[in-house]
């Protein structure tokens, strides 16, 4: 037995320890939830003290995590292959049993899940566009796990939907739409969102195409960039457009949607007998960052009749911004929006929006009407029921946590949020600029959070460009990510994009992260690179 494995084997029986010591309470719960069983909680008679213990116990659990996750000498995630979780390890099984389990297994269940995970709120996670861990948001969360409801009627969720209601007008104005004309509707994500975008869009061009289906229409094109989300294609497969009807608009060497390559891109699909009827723009691509000139693609849609979206799932909490909104200018001219305030603006996962610029178009694409929910006779103002606006009919209520950050925050704090992460942008990219063993995949300023990167190890440091050092640095990244989730210091992510081989994308939502991390990256990817 190795010391790796007696040390994972001695904290297992630590943590078990913990998980049944007395929780912190007044002294009537049980110290030992060993005999105690999930029926013995409430609603079960006399499970009040029981239930209080338990529950006291899991947030000392949670809160070890929380205080954890910004401590900068506590891994990023302790890593496991697939196959170590799958058999069980240190007692933690995935295993499903036929017979209930003790509460103090329950418990242990709950650190292990924590404990091999990733610490997405840790300063030094720089892996995903979402990251941070805001305690109003888990708080906001946390409730609305309570609260337990649907967001489909009023006469279920009255709280949540005028909380929808309120913030939907809120990101409308900053959008810069009239709150007396819009709508949107929370949704499960911005691949979802960009969904809702194209749904209505055909619908409003072609109202026929809910009750007739595609068969009725003539086929359509649609126009995204090459550095766009991959959600576009994904959701012409859905809604049966087809993925080869969708036209790949070229970018330039930034990562922005060339203006001129859209409309030519109209022209030849015109031309090949098909009916252009949407643009996605993007403000903020996954990988660079970049912000399609959206005024030039708003003329273009204009000139040609054609619904502009703008992808700003990433790039629209910069809208929080009174120093970088600018980089959205043009986004009013859009008739629909995606917005993610899971992503920069920190708010736990999943917070996605869609907004509309039309109301009503959200009803009339989706409306089905059950009558055992969209009752019309109802005592209250049945325009509150909005569940008909969804192709879901339960939903979630992502509103709360966001609400309650907004209460928390203010508009001013999400701002200076959004500062705090673009200014580690510009920092790392200065440090990148002085340093000869990495190299910026563009040697332009970012726009937002985004700065790729390459590592060169002193190997490839005097190689000229060509197919042999591509091919060796294709290697590089992966290598280094290898041992980075071995050793577990940090997370950043990588990836190919065109011509361009593996590099590092590293980006920042998350305000806990100071320069100090930034600095710390660039020596831990130095340190594991050095010998490649």
């Amino acid at each position: 037995m190795d010391f790796l494995q007696q040390d994972r084997i001695s904290a297992a029986g630590k943590e078990k320890q913990q998980a049944s010591a007395a929780v912190r309470d007044n002294g009537q719960t049980p110290a030992d939830f060993s005999s105690i069983y999930s029926k013995d909680l409430l609603p079960a008679a006399g499970g009040e003290e029981m239930t209080r213990g338990f529950l006291q116990e899991l947030v000392h659990i949670l809160l070890s995590y929380i205080s954890k996750s910004s401590q900068r000498s506590s891994k990023v995630l302790d890593f496991h292959h697939p196959h170590q979780l799958r058999e069980g390890l240190d007692g933690f099984s995935l295993e499903l049993p036929d017979q209930p389990e003790n509460l103090e297994q329950i418990l242990v269940d709950c650190r292990d899940t924590l404990k091999y995970g990733v610490r997405t709120g840790h300063p030094r996670f720089f892996n995903q566009l979402s990251s941070g861990l805001d305690v109003i948001g888990v708080a906001g969360e946390w409730l609305t796990s309570v609260a337990n409801t649907n967001m489909f009627t009023y006469e279920v969720s009255p709280v949540f939907i005028l909380m929808e209601e309120f913030l939907l007008k809120k990101m409308q104005s900053i959008v810069g739409w009239s709150a007396d004309v819009g709508d949107g509707i929370f949704c499960p994500g911005g691949t979802i969102s960009n969904l809702y975008s194209i749904l209505v869009a055909r619908y409003h061009f072609y109202p026929e195409v809910k009750t007739r289906g595609m068969g009725a229409l003539p086929r359509l094109a649609l126009f995204t960039s090459e550095h766009s989300h991959y959600s576009g294609k994904k959701s012409a497969s859905v809604l049966g457009i087809g993925s080869e009807n969708v036209f790949v608009v070229k970018c330039d060497e930034r990562g922005k949607m060339i203006p001129a390559d859209l409309e030519s891109s109209i022209v030849a699909a015109k031309e090949k007998g098909l009916v252009p009827f949407y643009v996605n723009a993007t403000a903020g691509t996954t990988v660079y960052g970049a912000f399609d000139p959206l005024n030039a693609i708003a003329d273009i849609c204009h000139k040609h009749t054609l619904w502009m979206h703008v992808d700003a799932a990433w790039g629209g909490g910069l809208l929080m911004s009174d120093r970088h909104r600018m980089k959205l200018q043009g986004i009013e001219r859009a008739w629909s929006v995606t917005w993610n305030p899971h992503k920069m603006m920190g708010v736990p996962l999943q917070c996605s929006v869609i907004l509309i610029k039309k109301r009503g178009l959200l009803q009339g694409c989706n409306e089905i009407g059950a009558t055992y929910l969209f009752q019309t006779d109802k005592h209250y103002d049945v325009n509150y029921d909005t569940g008909d606006k969804s192709i879901q009919c339960g939903r979630h209520q992502d509103v709360f946590k966001l609400w309650l950050m907004w209460k928390a925050k203010g508009s001013q704090g999400f701002g200076s949020q959004v500062n705090k992460c673009l200014e580690n942008a510009e920092y790392l990219y200065e440090q990148l600029q002085r340093r000869t063993d990495f190299e910026l995949v563009f040697k332009h300023k970012p726009e937002h959070s985004n700065v790729c990167f390459w590592y060169l190890p002193p190997s490839l440091r005097g190689l000229q460009p060509g197919p042999d050092r591509d091919m060796r640095l294709h290697q590089v990244a992966p290598r280094i990510k290898g041992r980075m989730m071995e050793k577990g210091s940090l997370l950043i992510g990588y990836q190919p994009l065109g011509d361009k081989v593996n590099f590092f994308r590293c980006v920042f939502s998350n305000p806990a992260t100071q320069q100090e991390d930034i600095d710390f990256l660039l020596e831990e990817i130095a340190q594991f690179g050095e010998d490649l």
